[in-house]
């Protein structure tokens, strides 16, 4: 019996490894997506998957959000860590990079071993459980937020600036999102810092402790809800090629057509009246200032209650 031919998966792998090493995709370029490996070659979506996913092992793609899967960049020669120099900081350090670029699924310890130069089983006599590494990787990045030692004025322009904070930090990790919990929360000393500085905001108004804290939690949740759209679009575009604008271009026919058939009129006569363009950060914005004018009424009523004689 001859050598059986390699599998479909392979062949493909084996080609968009060639157009790399030819230069006809540079470091940076985006390779096919799944989709586009779907058409060229005519195999079924779980197997364009299964190519992507072999690349990346191989060190050829790295996903990176807003971006796709594009080629890896030429990687410096690096010299093995012998395992006497390896510390926890330094695998939470890689685990961070390796994230923030390819996302928190190609979170691997094979893979962090890789990124190091050492051994696989040797993260583990610093970091036992992959879940106690991504813990230590959100507390390690919500640190990257400082507060200024003199608050701005006012608990609105407080929560504005905690709020904003934190949604750039969630847009520079990705992933940070999906690590945090509200009903399972963590205790991480950086986010404590986090909800220090919600809570002195919002204390001193006559507010119940209750209160406080279910704002601050509100507030909290909605920032990291909103937050997890860019793990999402990142991912989404990793598997599909497609910006999230190039994604509305290709479905807005579909949702006009919907519409014309006049069943959702109300909503119709919203879209006539002019063009809508989608910002996440807009919305987040616009989401964020109705939710303080909401506080604000709170602690006004509740300031105004207090007056009242008895």
């Amino acid at each position: 019996m001859g050598p059986q031919p390699d599998p479909p998966y392979r062949r493909i792998v084996t080609e968009i490894r060639r157009r790399i090493a030819a230069g006809e995709l540079a470091p940076g370029a985006r390779v096919p997506s799944t989709r586009q490996i779907v058409k060229d070659w005519g195999v079924a979506m779980a197997t364009a998957t299964k190519v992507l996913a072999t690349l990346r092992d191989e060190g050829a793609v790295v996903t990176r959000p807003g971006a796709g899967t594009v080629v890896a960049e030429a990687p410096e020669r690096r010299v093995p860590k012998r395992e006497a120099e390896l510390s926890r900081e330094s695998i939470v350090r890689a685990a961070v990079r390796i994230a923030d670029t390819e996302g928190i699924g190609a979170l691997a310890m094979r893979r962090i071993a890789s990124e190091l130069g050492v051994a696989t089983m040797a993260l583990y006599r610093h970091v036992p459980k992959k879940d106690d590494l991504v813990l230590e990787m959100a507390d390690l990045v919500l640190g990257e937020i400082t507060f200024p030692a003199t608050p701005p004025e006012g608990w609105r322009a407080q929560l504005e600036l905690l709020a904003t904070r934190q949604w750039q930090l969630f847009r520079q990790h990705p992933w940070l999102a999906q690590a945090l919990s509200v009903t399972r929360p963590q205790p991480l000393p950086n986010l404590l810092d986090h909800a220090e500085w919600a809570v002195r905001a919002l204390d001193g108004h006559g507010l119940a402790h209750s209160t406080i804290m279910y704002a601050h939690i509100t507030l909290f949740n909605y920032v990291r809800s909103t937050a997890l759209n860019f793990e999402w679009e990142a991912e989404a575009e990793a598997g599909s090629a497609h910006s999230d604008q190039e994604w509305l271009a290709e479905h807005e026919p579909v949702l006009f057509e919907l519409i014309a058939k006049g069943r959702y009129p109300s909503f119709a006569a919203v879209i006539a009246r002019g063009d809508f363009d989608f910002e996440l950060d807009r919305l987040f914005g616009f989401g964020l200032q109705r939710l303080l004018d909401g506080y604000g009424a709170l602690i006004a009523r509740t300031s105004a209650h207090r007056g009242r004689p008895e």
